[in-house]
């Protein structure tokens, strides 16, 4: 991947995250207690490709 691939990755991501917390919020309004438990855990997931990408950012800087 080079910078732009990257730094594009990021950003999609992010998104994805925000309308995932988004989703959580509207999940657990409704006491969907599992389906909330899967979206958390994948938050988790996202958290660590963000970790990893963003490393792999800084190595072009």
């Amino acid at each position: 991947m080079n910078k732009r691939q990257v730094e594009s990755a990021i950003a999609e991501l992010k998104m994805d995250y925000v309308n995932l917390q988004g989703d959580i919020e509207k999940l657990e309004s409704t006491g969907n207690a599992s389906f909330v438990k899967k979206a958390e855990l994948r938050l988790a997931t996202m958290e660590e490709k963000l970790a990893e990408l963003n490393q792999q950012l800084a190595t072009f800087e």
